[in-house]
């Protein structure tokens, strides 16, 4: 039986952030448009990242700070933490946001949402294998992937014959662990770790290389580990695990090397989270001719173009910063250059983020250690979070502010945020950033008081003593 044939200008593979809003744009440009999903609409973001795991990480604060309400003065004899609940109210705001996404695309004129799994045959035809097993074949004279990417399983003895979890698994469980191991001291799982030693959990996070968050300065990732450990959470640096089994009463055995001591650690619960590998395997890309790196990214230039014309790749799946509103950015330089003819490019542009421990890491720009390899000439500005009125009046004096300045503009060259509603904080300091300003527009700036984003005139005030 010949498969349908349906004509195209623009198809796109995957619905999160950037394909989602590309889809809409070009549709709404008058260009035929179809949108490829094989799952739930949404991406990484709605359905396993950003919503469901900051919408679980606002209930392990409340818990939190239940913990320590004596000292605030209210006294709370006992709590208890539902997980089954916590889980309930994440799985109602994803179904809200996904259902409030897949409207959105259906009622788009010009666009076709389609459910099914696509590969190429060609350079610009893809055979779709509907949900409903009808294939299809699409030709366009744009494609573009946003197939973004999923957990990576790292090779460990036995890792396959237990039941892991991952990044979007652990998200379903319905009871507490008992013992939660993480392997993996990254940006996920030390906010999956910190979450769950907050729902009662006795949580151990193995780390491999010498300090967590390995792309962060010494006296950031060191800040992070003292916050954990004073939550206690226990942090193995320089280890790694060898091997994993099951016992007999259903409990894990993880073989664990310490700076080369071996040891053994029980747990009930084993997170693996070591990074994210793209989801590209089933695309069959070499049948388009479409190049990707050693560790399977597609390959793009400055402009997200793939090296078959007028065949571009967006979000995750490309390498890259694996963050949301990078992958935003991605569509609007492709929604500037197919509707505008107006060429933007992925290099040298603001990548700011923040790491949803507590309190929240907010970070932009150059860090230290990044200054000091390029030989930037720059001054240092710091300020621990004990010296910010609004963080003492509630009680939240863990971490502290840096920002570095370029020694001869005064111009601010990046910052770290570690503190209460860090990431806030950082975004200040981005727009001074866009807006090229001195410094000294942040010492001297009349700021409401008493707000954290205050703080920044003693930020500044501490680098000219």
């Amino acid at each position: 039986m010949t498969a349908k044939t349906l004509e195209y200008k623009a198809i796109i593979i995957g619905t999160g952030q950037a394909g989602n809003s590309l889809a809409k744009a070009l549709a709404g440009a008058g260009w035929k448009t179809a949108v490829i999903e094989s799952n739930h609409v949404g991406g990484t973001c709605v359905n396993y990242g950003c919503t469901p795991t900051k919408t679980m990480v606002a209930s392990a604060r409340v818990a939190h700070l239940v913990s320590r309400a004596a000292e605030f003065g209210v006294e709370i004899p006992s709590y208890k933490t539902k997980l089954g609940t916590v889980v309930a109210r994440k799985n109602e705001i994803v179904n809200s946001f996904r259902q409030g996404g897949q409207r959105g695309l259906e009622n788009t004129p010009n666009l076709d949402l389609i459910f099914g799994f696509a590969r190429f045959v060609g350079s610009h035809q893809l055979e779709i294998e509907k949900n409903s097993g009808e294939k299809w074949l699409l030709n366009g004279e744009y494609i573009v992937i946003n197939s973004g990417a999923k957990p990576t399983t790292p090779h460990i003895p036995g890792i396959n014959e237990i039941d892991y979890l991952d990044s979007s698994s652990i998200m379903d469980l319905e009871q507490i662990p008992e013992h939660l191991v993480v392997i993996g001291g990254g940006y996920i799982g030390l906010e999956f770790g910190q979450m769950f030693r907050r729902f009662g959990s006795k949580v151990t996070i193995i780390q491999r290389g010498s300090q967590l968050l390995s792309r962060e300065d010494d006296d950031v990732a060191e800040a992070v580990a003292t916050i954990l450990e004073g939550e206690k959470i226990k942090v193995l640096l320089n280890s790694r695990v060898t091997a994993v089994n099951k016992t007999s009463d259903d409990q894990l055995d993880i073989s664990v090397n310490m700076d080369g001591t071996e040891c053994e650690i029980k747990a009930s619960h084993l997170l693996v989270a070591v990074g994210r590998t793209p989801a590209a395997a089933d695309l069959q890309l070499e049948k388009a001719g479409i190049s990707r790196d050693p560790r399977g990214f597609i390959k793009v230039n400055d402009n997200l173009e793939t090296n078959v014309p007028c065949v571009y790749a967006m979000g995750d799946v490309k390498g890259g910063p694996a963050f949301t509103h990078i992958s935003y950015d991605d569509y609007r330089i492709l929604r500037d250059f197919f509707l505008e003819g107006r060429k933007r490019t992925i290099m040298e542009r603001m990548v700011p983020y923040t790491v949803f421990i507590d309190p929240q890491l907010g970070r932009v720009g150059l860090t230290e250690k990044e200054a000091k390899t390029m030989g930037v000439d720059y001054r240092l500005a710091k300020l621990p979070m004990s010296y910010v009125a609004r963080a003492l009046e509630s009680a939240e004096t863990r971490g502290f502010m840096k920002a570095l300045v370029d020694k001869k503009s005064g111009k601010i060259l990046g910052c770290a945020i570690l503190g209460i509603e860090g990431g806030e904080i950082m975004s200040v300091l981005q727009v001074a950033m866009m807006g090229n300003l001195h410094y000294k527009s942040m010492k001297e700036g009349i700021f409401a008081h008493p707000t954290l984003s205050e703080s920044l005139n003693n930020l500044f005030m501490a680098m000219d003593r």
